[in-house]
């Protein structure tokens, strides 16, 4: 987790002159405003929502948290500019995390407009729509994987309280996206690129003829987003990020549009910081095993953590608990390059060491 220059809960956005979270329907470019909305946690405050005007109505990429300050200011943002719910024709949505997909859900229901998911997504939604199912966390197990059987616990309770969601936030897509491929939206054509790591079904959508990307939770300004936090759980994550980075670094130079945060002026540049930061979490975790580190829990407790360089120690159980599973995505890459080893024991719990000469991953 690192960020640029400026910290996210101080960005001013270029676009609005403002806090990047100010209320508002921004214009970013021709015929696209951004529009953020309000999340209900103590840490990100904010999603942009992007709104494309065409000839037949509106198409948004992502849309939102689905509660009912978020879709109160999207009403009244888009009638800022002279249009309305009913003027939606389909949804774009970058991933399946709730505060992307769950409102472009409700409200494609609701309109019966097309919206439109990553297929890398589907494991996730068919446990998502099984979730009454569940008698812990899913995310649990990858703790105690990970030698936090501690965080394991506390983040078990989280499940059977009675508080799961609405479970039409969860119903399937529309349309499922596959591949890379354009998009025809008005007289534009988007880019549709796939952009496995955040998520495995993670896509960025690019205009190419306006220079701009709209980058979801793959390219963000300020931080880095969050790798190893999906369900079912993927072998390599990190991996799939950083490949995902330089595909997107060997596109144009392009205007930021990001989920979080304000517009940046180039993707090269960030795509750069970012896979640079991954490089130096590996040499940390490099170092950690060489001190005597062996499970991810154990190596995230010897690194910093956000741009302050937190100790692990005085995380929340949450942030804990991702920098555990995060932690355990470098780790796995590291075997994959060679540099280390694993083994799991009886109990499930994967440890990693460091891999003698000639030895394999």
């Amino acid at each position: 987790m690192t960020s640029s220059t400026t910290p996210t809960a101080y960005a001013v956005s270029p676009d609005s002159g403002e806090h990047w979270t100010a209320e508002g329907a921004w214009p970013v470019a021709e015929g696209i405003h951004r529009i953020p909305l309000p999340l209900p946690m103590d840490g990100l405050k904010a999603i942009n929502v992007y709104v494309l005007t065409t000839d037949d109505g509106l198409v948004l990429v992502d849309g939102g948290w689905a509660i009912p300050e978020a879709r109160e200011l999207l009403d009244r943002s888009l009638r800022s500019i002279g249009a309305g719910f009913g003027d939606i024709r389909r949804f774009l949505v970058t991933h399946v995390h709730r505060d992307h997909y769950t409102m472009a859900r409700v409200l494609g229901t609701e309109l019966g407009v097309d919206v439109a998911l990553g297929r890398g997504e589907e494991p996730a939604m068919t446990a998502l729509n099984a979730l009454d199912e569940l008698t812990e966390s899913p995310f649990a197990q990858l703790l105690r994987t990970a030698g936090a059987h501690d965080l394991a616990e506390a983040w078990s309770t989280d499940v059977g309280d009675g508080q799961l969601p609405d479970p039409a936030w969860w119903d399937y897509p529309d349309t499922w996206l596959d591949g890379d491929h354009e998009i025809p939206v008005g007289h534009r054509t988007l880019d549709a690129v796939h952009t496995p790591g955040h998520t495995p079904g993670h896509y960025v959508f690019v205009d190419r003829a306006g220079e701009v990307l709209f980058a979801g939770d793959h390219v963000l300004p300020t931080i880095t987003p969050s790798i190893g936090f999906t369900f079912p759980a993927v072998p390599q994550p990190l991996g799939d990020f950083m490949a995902s980075l330089t595909k997107v670094r060997a596109l144009p130079d392009l205007r930021i549009l990001p989920a979080h945060g304000p517009v940046a002026p180039s993707s090269h540049a960030r795509v750069d910081a970012l896979l640079a930061h991954h490089e130096d979490r590996l040499d940390q975790c490099v170092a950690a095993l060489a001190a005597g580190a062996r499970t991810s829990a154990e190596v995230a407790a010897r690194l910093g953590w956000t741009r302050h360089e937190h100790p692990y120690d005085e995380l929340d159980v949450f942030s804990q608990g991702m920098a555990a599973m995060e932690t355990k995505a470098h780790l796995e890459l590291l075997v994959a390059r060679g540099v280390a080893t694993r083994s799991v024991d009886a109990d499930g719990v994967v440890s990693f060491a460091l891999a003698q000469a000639g030895e394999a991953g």
